[in-house]
């Protein structure tokens, strides 16, 4: 992390806001730095809920990229990507991908999946700090290797750090490193030799057992005070991305109060 950057290397920042306007939710601030964008929000389900897309138009994300994200929301925000984010070989930079979010109302952050290649130095940090009020579900799919083209991630590293508090205090905090070929990726106390792992977290004051007894049909699932943690394990990105989309169906209306109405993007 202490390398200097490459010339060539992209830092691109993106700052949004969102407030509410009578009933509904608009996207009042936005600023940009570099290659990273918001697209016209959409109201696919009424004026409440603001569906935003996220894109990083150079597509890929080399060594020395710096990318962040940051949001501060009151009403109810719905962040998706156009597409899975690809972290290519590095010669020795990190890349860095910082999300932090500020949540008075309802976030929901729910990005396609993470692709890793073969010796990328990849380091993906997101910190959601929410309100009394604040609901949030959100959701991290890593593809590590290409595998439909016979890569695997037998060289390179990725780190982890998430961070989840409510008015300043812990609900949650995940710090991992995956390290390519590494003991980590064959223990069966790790990775167990697959290449796809992801994790849903959704923060609401409780979660009924009857509905937690429904997400563990379809993942692992954990409740921890005010906190519901769900984990894929597998070998397909697209298997980790339906379970999840079933687990957000089931949780949203617990956690943000409304039927799950998926975004367009996710039918193209």
């Amino acid at each position: 992390m202490s390398a200097t950057l490459q010339p060539s290397a992209w830092t691109a920042q993106l700052s949004l806001g969102f407030t509410r306007n009578g009933a509904k939710t608009v996207l009042a601030h936005r600023s940009q730095d570099g290659p990273l964008v918001v697209q016209k929000p959409l109201y696919p389900e009424g004026e409440q809920v603001c569906h935003a897309i996220v894109v990083h138009p150079p597509g890929g994300i080399a060594g020395g990229d710096q990318l962040s994200l940051e949001l501060k929301g009151e009403g109810h925000a719905l962040l998706t990507t156009p597409g899975a984010a690809k972290w290519y070989r590095s010669a020795g930079q990190w890349a860095r991908q910082t999300l932090s979010f500020e949540v008075a109302g309802t976030l929901e952050w729910l990005p396609r999946e993470t692709i890793v290649f073969d010796g990328a130095l990849a380091e993906l940090d997101c910190e959601v700090r929410l309100g009394s009020a604040g609901r949030y579900l959100g959701w991290e799919i890593a593809c590590l290797g290409r595998t439909g083209s016979g890569e695997h991630f037998s060289r390179g590293k990725l780190r982890l750090h998430t961070r989840i508090a409510r008015e300043g205090r812990l609900l949650w905090t995940e710090r991992g490193e995956v390290e390519g070929g590494g003991a980590l990726m064959r223990s069966p106390i790790g990775l167990a030799g697959k290449s796809v792992f992801g994790s849903l977290l959704a923060a609401a004051p409780r979660f009924e057992t009857s509905l937690v007894n429904q997400c563990r049909k379809i993942a692992a699932t954990t409740v921890l005070p005010g906190l519901l943690v769900a984990r894929y394990l597998g070998d397909s990105s697209e298997e980790a991305f339906d379970r999840f989309r079933m687990l957000w169906s089931l949780l949203r209306p617990t956690v943000c109060g409304r039927d799950a109405i998926e975004p367009r993007i996710w039918s193209t």
